[in-house]
């Protein structure tokens, strides 16, 4: 009996064969084999504000003044930033900021270093 794989999008083990379709029935995702093959080969590719590809570890610099949420401090622009980490979602850059701790960032507001 061959095992068949967990749901993508809630991970439950419970999933069944529908003809040419893989079916969870707890969230109701439906897909297909090859799309899962596909979707593992794909990565999200992020790119900084002069195009170039980024990936975890780079070291970035912020190309424009940036307002910090919720003070009056404010990330200059040539402020470098090491070790970023790539994340989904709007801001897709995690890195630790010197004098500001941990931040989320846009990478069309910096630049690879």
């Amino acid at each position: 009996m061959s095992s068949l794989p967990n749901c993508p999008k809630c991970s439950s083990e419970y999933t069944y064969e529908d003809g040419l379709l893989l079916v969870c029935p707890v969230c109701a995702h439906e897909w297909t084999a090859e799309s899962e093959i596909t979707s593992l080969e794909e990565e999200k590719i992020i790119k900084d504000s002069n195009r170039n590809v980024l990936k975890d570890g780079d070291t970035v610099s912020v190309i424009k003044d940036l307002k910090v949420k919720g003070t009056s401090s404010v990330i200059k622009i040539g402020t470098k930033v090491k070790n970023i980490r790539l994340v989904d979602g709007d801001h897709d850059i995690e890195c630790k900021i010197d004098g500001f701790g941990a931040m989320k960032l846009k990478s069309e507001f910096v630049k690879k270093v």
